[in-house]
């Protein structure tokens, strides 16, 4: 059972990679360099790839910055202030990026013969992203059958997200079941140039909730390592 599985290096794709590989997928990572401000995340997903034991990483590059629109892409700056919930769209939002991804995923799925892609999406602590919504994961399952040859000839593809309707702190617990270290992966949208997380952004907040709830310290934080991103 081949998967292609979406690996940002951050928490919730680090879990859902674990989630995967726990089913038996055999598991080929994707990261996508799109211009973001925080690319240290780009080496946390290196360390969570071998962990997981991927058959093999990929990192591809599409410069998403060069279109705009988003804060994590460097248009203006990143503030804080999103809660759970809110019905506005949190100007992290990056136009498009989940059809990107899941778009080259679907791509290399067809390349490597698999029909199960694994996407981190959470619906619950990010409610604002359009692109983290059931209805879109669906359609994108709708569209994978129409826009490729396998689709075509009879596959089916499946877009999982097994996190998309579960709360950070769920998330984490979920993860240490499974033994994940989560000192290996990323969460800050803004870190300073001693590339320590700013514990101010939403990502920050939102992750340390979580640990908070959970009763733990993050890793991440309790035990600084300066190999680590």
């Amino acid at each position: 059972m081949k998967a292609i599985l979406l690996l940002s290096g951050g928490l919730d794709s680090f879990t859902t990679g674990g989630i995967a590989r726990e089913q038996g997928f055999e598991l080929y990572g994707l990261t996508v360099r799109y211009g973001q401000r925080h690319h240290v995340e780009l080496e946390a997903a290196r360390k969570v790839g071998l962990t997981l034991g991927v058959v093999r990483h990929l990192e591809v590059a599409v410069d998403l910055a060069a279109l705009g629109g988003s804060v994590l892409t460097g248009e203006g700056r990143i503030t804080t202030g999103w809660r759970v919930g809110d019905a506005t769209i949190p100007e992290t939002y990056v136009p498009a990026r989940n059809t990107v991804f899941l778009s080259l995923a679907l791509g290399w799925a067809e390349v490597v013969g698999a029909t199960d892609l694994f996407i981190g999406a959470n619906a619950v602590d990010y409610s604002g992203y359009p692109d983290c919504r059931p209805a879109y994961l669906e359609a994108f399952e709708r569209l994978a059958k129409l826009a490729t040859r396998a689709g075509v000839e009879g596959a089916s593809y499946l877009v999982h997200a097994p996190l998309l309707h579960v709360s950070k702190a769920d998330i984490i617990r979920r993860g240490l079941a499974l033994k994940l270290d989560y000192g290996l992966t990323w969460s800050c949208y803004d870190p300073g140039p001693d590339r320590v997380p700013c514990g101010r952004c939403d990502s920050c907040r939102i992750r340390a909730g979580g640990f908070r709830e959970v009763g733990v310290g993050d890793p991440l934080l309790a035990a600084p390592d300066p190999t680590r991103p």
